[in-house]
């Protein structure tokens, strides 16, 4: 494929010849790949208002959604360090470490479905899992309404995001609300989405043989789509399954939701966009560097052994992933009444 270009790593990398190769492989980017949109206007039919995402930015960030008063949504998915939390699983009530990474929340609006298992269909149900998960924020959907009715400031605000409704403040609104404010977290204008719009110097000359390695090899098989991945699932291990540090043999993926024994340690294709901003890697959180993550891909989907510089130009090209990070300003919440409840002890860690 591409038989016009002339890169060569391992012998010694040629410049990019021609801007006709350069076109060439662009447009198959854009087939295969194509760019993160500026904005996201509506969700399952239904416009995504002003009103909703500005609520659904204090409930993202208000850690009294927890039992605890101390876990937010924002604690596992930080936007300010990439949508996630950067560490291998996530820490949550009573200081119990999650099963799995936590996700990315940036351009998680454009997955197919959401959890490395797909359990949830969109960001609304998303949305109720953590909240009522007794590792995370170990709540209760009769607890978060009584939460929010509490403060006058949120009584306010629901009837404004959902105008008409006799009874706004409701479990179904505040995740409705939390799903409007992260269709605002997308990064575009990525490099790579600079050259799909027809920069020819938004890649260097490796980053470019990096996209021409992922293509070639068959990465974009896998990670498709805008979000390069997200939108299927796979076996971890189509070929060759790594080793159970990586692959952790208790935790059998989607198996869980289907039970079907075809989704045995089948996994929902991890999105790759802002991928350097989001170690640690896979789903157990084990790979702390990119590269390492380029190779073991490459022996377990692909079965083949990458070059040394072909998996640093993956990995360099995966870099040009990273786009412009959404601008938040911390919401000042509503203040707690003495109708709140109270917060939840937490026990000390062992």
């Amino acid at each position: 494929m591409f038989s016009s270009r002339s890169v060569l790593f391992g012998v010694g990398m040629v410049a990019w010849a021609t801007t006709a190769g350069a076109n060439e492989l662009r447009e198959t980017a854009a087939m295969l790949f194509g760019a993160v949109p500026t904005a996201v206007a509506e969700v399952r039919g239904e416009a995504v208002t002003q009103e909703r995402v500005e609520l659904g930015r204090m409930l993202f960030f208000d850690p009294r959604l927890s039992s605890s008063h101390i876990i937010s949504c924002n604690t596992c998915h930080n936007v300010g360090t990439g949508g996630a939390d950067n560490v291998p699983t996530s820490i949550g009530h009573g200081w119990q470490k999650g099963p799995r990474n936590s996700p990315t929340v940036l351009n998680s609006v454009f997955n197919i479905a959401q959890f490395w298992d797909g359990r949830a269909p969109d960001l609304r149900e998303q949305a109720k899992g953590p909240v009522q998960a007794g590792v995370e924020m170990a709540s209760t959907p009769e607890r978060v309404v009584a939460t929010l009715k509490s403060m006058p400031g949120y009584e306010s605000a629901f009837q404004e995001a959902f105008p008409g409704e006799s009874d706004p403040v409701t479990f179904d609104n505040m995740a409705i609300a939390i799903e409007a404010f992260e269709t605002t977290l997308i990064t575009p204008n990525s490099r790579f989405d600079q050259f799909l719009a027809g920069s020819d110097d938004a890649l260097d000359d490796q980053e470019t043989h990096g996209l021409q390695v992922f293509i070639d090899s068959g990465c974009g098989a896998c990670h498709s789509g805008s979000n390069f991945g997200g939108q299927d699932y796979f076996p971890f291990g189509v070929v060759e399954r790594p080793g159970a540090s990586m692959l952790p043999l208790g935790d059998k993926g989607r198996f869980a939701v289907t039970q079907t024994a075809d989704d045995e340690y089948v996994f929902r294709a991890a999105p790759l966009r802002n991928v350097e901003l989001t170690a640690p890697y896979f789903h157990s959180g084990q790979a702390w560097d990119l590269e390492q993550a380029v190779a073991i891909m490459s022996t377990s989907q692909l079965g083949t052994e990458l070059a040394e510089d072909d998996i640093t130009a993956v990995a360099a090209f995966l870099r040009t992933l990273t786009g412009e990070q959404p601008k938040i300003e911390y919401p000042i919440l509503p203040p707690s009444t003495i109708d709140t409840p109270k917060p939840e002890y937490m026990g000390a860690p062992q």
